[in-house]
């Protein structure tokens, strides 16, 4: 309220200004023509009088005015704005509605953009399985450790073309979460079958023990945050192993790897960031983890990691029922 009455005054001030000037100009007057300036000061503090009450009656209208508008930003609709007085009140309303106009028609746009560069997309996601599926079929009429390196890696390619689609529908608007109870141990054999081939080839062992547990949760979306989970474990595992499982509610995705950096750590799930591991694997998007985090506040779940450098890390998905917060 302090900088609005600054503002307000200094819009006075040349009104203020030509006051004093007048005042000055006829005790000048009256001066140079021997008068007694007492008939000047008499009706200049009367009209001093009379002019705090207006600025009083001005600066309470102003105020009122100024905390509408405030309200506005809130949430602006074209009929709230105040009643129209002066001619500059229409003028700031005409430029209000051109703005807006503006940039309903820059919103209407941009959807249109978004919605081709999704369509565009989501077939491009189609067409590029078609090949993949055709090269798994040929894959796996053999068993050598090729194969399977080659069948793990296809695996990913199929990864990332489902991280692109996860990435777009999740600012689409209507996202198709289906909230259900769903069981849990469905969704984590379903996820660590996909990177079966790999723990075989590299010789790295799970730990699993089936939890036998309920969540409300969207089958799809879930089992995408936990392949993303188990994928990045197996990235950064050169050996050891891989363990998943229930503490209270949260599920357990833990991994005896390189570990992350504690300077690193608070900003894992921020879009876009690698860190040192990153760096050092070309390959990594940093989109991994912060799809994960989208997705788990979306299905109304939470995410967090523990790490260590050199001892490996534990993701935990808490699988809580708080409330829903849909993006």
């Amino acid at each position: 309220m302090k900088n609005f009455f600054a503002l307000w005054l200094r819009g006075r001030v040349p009104g203020l200004a030509l006051f004093a000037l007048c005042c000055a100009v006829f005790a000048t007057v009256f001066y140079l023509y021997g008068l007694p300036l007492a008939a000047v000061g008499y009706p200049a503090a009367i009209c001093a009088v009379f002019g705090v009450f207006y600025l009083a009656r001005n600066f309470s209208r102003a105020r009122a005015k100024h905390n509408t508008l405030i309200k506005l930003t809130e949430a602006f609709t074209e009929t709230m704005l105040p009643e129209m007085k002066t001619a500059e009140d229409a003028d700031y309303r005409r430029i209000i509605a051109l703005v807006q106009e503006a940039r309903r028609e820059q919103e209407v746009l941009s959807a249109k953009k978004y919605s081709d560069m999704v369509e565009y997309y989501t077939l491009w996601a189609h067409q590029i399985k078609t090949p993949i599926a055709a090269m798994r079929l040929t894959l796996q009429n053999e068993d050598s450790p090729t194969s399977r390196r080659l069948t793990a890696e296809l695996g990913r390619v199929e990864q990332y073309v489902d991280m692109v689609m996860a990435y777009l529908r999740l600012d689409a608007g209507a996202t198709d979460y289906v909230l259900r109870e769903c069981e849990l141990d469905g969704i984590i054999r379903g996820a660590v079958k996909k990177f079966s081939g790999e723990f075989i080839d590299r010789r790295l062992t799970l730990d699993y023990t089936p939890v036998q547990y309920t969540v409300l949760t969207d089958e799809k979306w879930l089992s995408f945050v936990l392949e993303q989970l188990v994928s990045n474990a197996l990235k950064y595992t050169p050996e050891g192993k891989i363990s998943i499982c229930l503490e209270g509610d949260a599920l357990c995705v833990s991994d005896t790897g390189i570990g992350i950096a504690p300077e690193d750590l608070p900003r894992v799930f921020e879009p876009g960031y690698t860190g040192w591991n990153g760096r050092a694997d070309k390959r990594a998007s940093g989109l991994g983890l912060y799809l994960c985090r989208r997705v788990c506040n979306n299905l109304g779940h939470t995410i967090n990691a523990e790490s260590e450098p050199g001892k490996g890390t534990t993701v935990r998905v808490g699988l809580s029922r708080r409330k829903i917060s849909m993006e």
